[in-house]
This record gives C-alpha cells, sequence and structure tokens, in this order.
C-alpha cells in the first residue's frame, strides 16, 4: 500500500480483552463478552503488532474491556516498541499500582487515556458500579509525576452531562494534557440501555455551549474535544473515518474488524489473525472488510448525497442494528427513511425511571 492510499491504516485497535471489573451501563463490548475469550497470546499480539507496522500502522490504542488484567501487558508495549508504533493505553486505571505505571512507562508507553465518570464522586461510583473514582484520581496524578502524557475521557450520558463544566475543571486540576468528551455511541450495552443513558436536546446544547467556552479559555494548555451524538445532530459522523479505511480493529478472539462493534453483524463473517493469511493480507481482501469499503455499496439517498466523501454513509452497524440492514442509510441522517427512529428515541427517554442493565 502506498501513502496515497485510502484504505491505508494509521491505528490499530488491539483489544486485549474483554473482561472488565467495572460494569458500565454504556459499555462498548459485545453483550456476549464473556462468549470471546482471549484467544491471542503474548507470541500472537506481537506477529499482530509487527505485522501491523509493516502494513502502514503508526499507532497502537490498546484497551478492552480493560487491558491492565493482561499479565503480559508490559511485553506487548515493548513489542510495539520495537515495531515502532506510538503506543497509547485505553484503560479505566483499575486495578493499577503506581509501580506498575512505571513499569509500563519504562517499557516504552508513549501515552494514556483514563476514562472518568463524573466529577461527583457518588455518581461517579454509581455509573461504573464500583467505588473507584478516588483511585482513578490517584492514577491520575501518578500519570502526571511520571511525565506520562494524559488524555481524561469522560462518556456522556443523562445523568452526567449536566456536571460537564465540574468536569472540565477536574481534568485541569488533574493536570491532563487533552479531555475527550464523549457521546455514548448507542451499540452494545449503550443500546440495550438507551432509554435509560440519552441526553435531552437542551442538555446537549448547554454542554456544547460549555465545552466551548472552555475550549477557548483553555487553548494552548488542555485540548478539550467534544464529540456530539449523532443523533441530535441529524446528520452520521464519519464512523471509524470510514468503514475498513483508517482504523483495524483485532478483538480479544483474533477477528480482524473495521470497528469495535462490526462483529454484530451476522451476515458478515471475519477473518482470524493466526493463521496462514497475514493482518495485510486480510486488511486487503477480506469480503467483510470489503463489504462497505468506499461508496460502491451505496444506495440512495447515500450515493447522490454530497456528503458521501465526508460521513461515508455514517455506522453500518447502527444501520444494522435500527433499520435492520448495515447496508441502508444510516438512521442518524434526517434524510434516512427510518430517521423517526432516533426521533422517537427522545421521546422515549427515561433517565430517572429506567433500570440500567449493568454489565456483570
Amino acid at each position: 500500500m502506498t501513502e496515497r492510499d485510502p484504505h491505508r491504516p494509521y491505528t490499530l485497535i488491539a483489544e486485549l480483552t474483554y473482561r472488565c471489573p467495572l460494569r458500565c451501563g454504556h459499555c462498548s463490548n459485545p453483550l456476549d463478552w464473556a462468549q470471546h475469550r482471549d484467544a491471542l497470546d503474548t507470541s500472537a499480539w506481537s506477529r499482530v503488532l509487527a505485522e501491523a507496522a509493516e502494513l502502514g500502522v503508526v499507532q497502537v490504542h490498546l484497551t478492552g474491556g480493560e487491558p491492565l488484567l493482561r499479565r503480559d501487558l508490559e511485553p506487548l508495549i515493548a513489542a510495539a516498541r520495537r515495531a515502532d508504533l506510538y503506543t497509547h493505553l485505553v484503560t479505566s486505571g483499575v486495578p493499577l499500582a503506581r509501580e506498575r505505571l512505571r513499569a509500563l512507562r519504562d517499557a516504552g508507553l508513549d501515552a494514556m487515556q483514563l476514562s472518568l465518570h463524573d466529577a461527583d464522586d457518588v455518581n461517579a461510583d454509581s455509573i461504573a458500579g464500583v467505588p473507584v473514582a478516588a483511585h482513578k484520581r490517584e492514577v491520575a496524578s501518578w500519570a502526571q509525576s511520571l511525565e506520562i502524557p494524559l488524555t481524561i475521557n469522560v462518556v456522556l450520558r443523562g445523568d452526567n452531562i449536566d456536571g460537564v463544566d465540574a468536569i472540565i475543571a477536574l481534568a485541569e486540576t488533574l493536570g491532563a494534557d487533552r479531555l475527550e468528551l464523549a457521546s455514548t455511541q448507542y451499540l452494545g450495552w449503550a443500546l440495550a440501555n438507551r432509554s435509560a443513558l440519552l441526553p435531552t436536546h437542551a442538555q446537549i446544547e448547554r454542554a456544547r455551549s460549555v465545552a466551548s467556552a472552555a475550549r477557548a479559555r483553555l487553548r494552548g494548555r488542555m485540548e478539550i474535544v467534544l464529540v456530539l451524538p449523532d443523533y441530535h445532530a441529524g446528520a452520521p459522523r464519519a464512523c471509524m473515518e470510514g468503514w475498513a479505511r483508517r482504523f483495524v480493529v483485532v478483538s480479544p478472539d483474533g477477528r480482524v474488524l473495521p470497528c469495535h462493534a462490526a462483529g454484530s453483524i451476522p451476515t458478515l463473517e471475519f477473518e482470524r489473525v493466526g493463521g496462514v493469511r497475514s493482518l495485510a493480507e486480510i486488511w486487503r481482501s477480506s469480503p467483510a472488510l470489503a463489504a462497505f469499503r468506499g461508496d460502491a455499496w451505496m444506495s440512495e439517498p447515500c450515493r447522490s448525497c454530497e456528503r458521501r466523501a465526508i460521513d461515508h454513509g455514517g455506522c453500518r452497524c447502527q444501520a444494522h442494528h435500527l433499520a435492520g440492514d448495515a447496508g441502508a442509510t444510516d438512521p442518524a441522517c434526517d434524510r434516512s427513511p427510518m430517521h423517526h427512529v432516533v426521533v422517537s428515541a427522545f421521546h422515549d427517554s427515561a433517565p430517572s425511571l429506567v433500570q440500567l442493565r449493568a454489565r456483570r
């Protein structure tokens, strides 16, 4: 693949495990996560990292589940360093001790993304399902003292979005280099819990205003990224910058996916690493990865839409779950014949009345 190839991936998302000590109702892992075992050992993951670099990938996100539950995380980071990959740990910080974080840094860790749930500890612990808010703040302080670049990520939901101003203040206090305020993507556990998680339009607009003012105030000191929900915008996001275009995901059971949730589309069979074919061969010629790559698969209204090269048709997983067809126009788009299912979701939401289905 050449530098100009539009389907050359630059990021590997290595989902090391689906295991996690938290019980978040917005979790992006599959509902049947327990059926997908950690099939790749240290050697297999090291091969994946090396093959990803050969494919043209320049950075890896080590994620899960909770990657800290892998006892071989240090040698995997070292393998990523040998492959000359910028290595980013995406973690809840649970479980983690300062000594291990130092060891991860010394193995070659370049940066860390730490998930928080709210500035209010009581609500944060309620969202996580376990009392970990105080420990998370301690992990952030360790990252600062060890000079590990820190991104704080907060998934915004109806029960924490009103605290965006306090979340921004907390990120400042913790010395974060970057704050991601990421609206919930309603797939997996979040789709099952949508009526309990979806904020109102008024809440979303207030969060937008608060984040915009803080972004201007903190420019040059802390980057603030606000990802608005596509349910609210009336237009789909460019999910993963297009299907199998810039991101390659390898799941704990070795499947090569274009995004975290693609394995939930039953009509597609994804190949696994570790066989005869290399990661590059799978990326280039797998029928499942080619299914929605580019725009030849599009039907109307996407085919003639001026935004097709911008949003790449939106989210295929969302189209599958909401419209029953992974090839349909993403219902988040106001031009979709199924857009009413997104509009009605706001009317059906009742955060204070609905019991969350917690991940176990």
